[in-house]
C-alpha cells in the first residue's frame, strides 16, 4: 500500500507518504536528515514517511492533494530515503483503489435497522461491505472505494466495523467521489448494468444521467 500526498502551498515541500494503518496505534517517529519514518509500537511496521524539500529529490513532482507516483519517482523517493539513512524502502503501488464492483448478496444487518451487508465482486476478489445507502439492491453495478483509497475530501478507507460487522472498503455516492453537479441526497452511484465489474472507475465520464 502506498498513499501519497503533496500540497506545497498548505504544507510545505513534504511528500508526505502511508504505508499502512496506525488507526489508534501509539506512533515512533524517527528522523533522519530530511526523512521523517513512523512506525508503530506494538508491531514495529512502517506505516509512514514524510520526505522533506521533497523536489529536491523527486522530479515532476505537482499537485495540492493526493499524488500517484510513478516507478521513476518511487526510485527517486527510495535513494532519498538510502541517502538520508533511513534505512526504509517504499514499494510502487498501481493498483486502482476505486472500483466497479457488482452487488452480488445483500442482507439486513442483524444489529440496524437501516444498514445492510453486501457482498460485492469486484472482478478477482470478492469483498464484504456494510452499506447504509437506502437505494443499494442485489445485482446493482456500484463503484466501490477499497482499503487504501484516498478520498476526495482526504478520508482515507480503512478495514472496520459497523455494529460488529466487518466491513472492508465503501460502496460511493456521486457527492462522496466528487463528481460534478452530484445530487446532496443520501443515496450510492449506481452504474449502468454493461459497467464490468474490476474495471477502474472512470472519474473522467459523465454520469450525471446515472444520478
Amino acid at each position: 500500500m502506498l498513499i501519497s500526498s503533496y500540497n506545497p502551498t498548505a504544507l510545505g515541500d513534504v511528500l508526505m507518504m502511508l504505508t499502512g494503518q496506525a488507526t489508534n496505534a501509539e506512533q515512533d517517529v524517527e528522523i533522519h536528515g530530511d526523512v521523517a519514518k513512523i512506525t508503530r509500537q506494538d508491531n514495529q511496521q512502517l506505516v509512514g514517511v514524510n520526505l522533506f524539500n521533497a523536489s529536491n529529490y523527486v522530479e515532476h513532482l505537482i499537485g495540492d492533494g493526493q499524488v500517484f507516483l510513478d516507478d521513476q519517482q518511487v526510485a527517486q523517493v527510495n535513494h532519498a530515503l538510502e541517502i538520508n539513512g533511513a534505512s526504509v524502502q517504499i514499494e510502487a503501488d498501481h493498483e486502482p483503489k476505486f472500483v466497479v464492483g457488482a452487488v452480488e448478496t445483500l442482507v439486513a444487518h442483524p444489529d440496524s435497522d437501516h444498514l445492510h451487508i453486501a457482498q460485492v465482486d469486484l472482478g478477482n476478489e470478492k469483498l464484504q461491505i456494510v452499506c447504509g445507502a437506502p437505494n443499494i439492491g442485489a445485482g446493482q453495478k456500484v463503484v466501490v472505494a477499497r482499503v487504501g483509497a484516498m478520498m476526495p475530501d482526504g478520508k482515507l478507507i480503512w478495514p472496520g466495523k459497523l455494529r460488529g460487522v466487518e466491513s472492508f472498503g465503501m460502496i460511493c455516492s456521486a457527492r462522496e467521489l466528487g463528481l460534478p453537479n452530484a445530487p446532496q441526497r443520501h443515496g450510492i452511484l449506481v452504474l449502468d448494468a454493461a459497467s464490468q465489474a474490476g474495471t477502474a472507475f472512470d472519474f473522467n465520464q459523465d454520469y450525471s444521467a446515472q444520478y
